[in-house]
């Protein structure tokens, strides 16, 4: 059997969605997405993080925004900053997405291609929508998708909840840190 290649994708993890949340939940939200972070660096696998940036005038958002005049993760801000916290070097694919999709109008489809990947791990915000419209849209593309249970988060736990019911089992697979990390390994192809 062929092994497949992982990719870990960090969606969103920015301050202006993470400022809002309680810090210890923002804290052990990037504890775990570090840990996959390195486990993913040492099993020399490709890590690649997604986030929103649009212009201060708001022409490149999407609708809701536009039409309710939405402010965050505006260009050149600490808002659309990823987190300090988390462990993310320059030499890191970063992709700056305009919609929910980290596939809608990016290179990321190209750039899996061009990694051989065959899986992603998820990670990011919001569960409900930009870890949802990822995963359906990855699974879209034949690839295996994997939600990273400690490393994604939603301000609206109900949707979140409902997302996960419908995507688990379906077009992606539920995993814990451990698990995901136990699979990198060469005896846990």
């Amino acid at each position: 059997m062929a092994m497949i290649i992982r990719c870990l994708v960090i969606i969103d993890l920015l301050n202006d969605h993470l400022d809002r949340w309680d810090t210890d939940k923002v804290s052990r939200l990037v504890q775990n997405t570090n840990r996959l972070v390195s486990a993913f660096r040492r099993s020399h696998l490709p890590v690649i993080w997604i986030r929103q940036a649009f212009r201060p005038d708001l022409s490149d958002a999407f609708l809701e925004m536009r039409d309710k005049r939405v402010a965050i993760a505006i260009e050149g801000t600490r808002g659309a900053q990823l987190h300090a916290g988390l462990d993310w070097h320059p030499k890191d694919a970063t992709i700056i997405k305009k919609r929910y999709s980290a596939f809608f109008k990016t290179e990321l489809e190209e750039l899996l291609a061009e990694f051989g990947v065959g899986e992603l791990v998820l990670c990011g915000v919001n569960t409900h929508a930009c870890i949802r419209m990822a995963a359906i849209d990855a699974y879209q593309r034949d690839f295996r998708v994997v939600l990273a249970e400690e490393c994604i988060g939603s301000y609206d736990e109900e949707h979140a909840r409902v997302s996960l019911d419908y995507m688990n089992g379906k077009i992606a697979t539920v995993a814990t840190v451990p698990k995901i990390i136990e699979a990198l390994s060469p005896n846990g192809q």
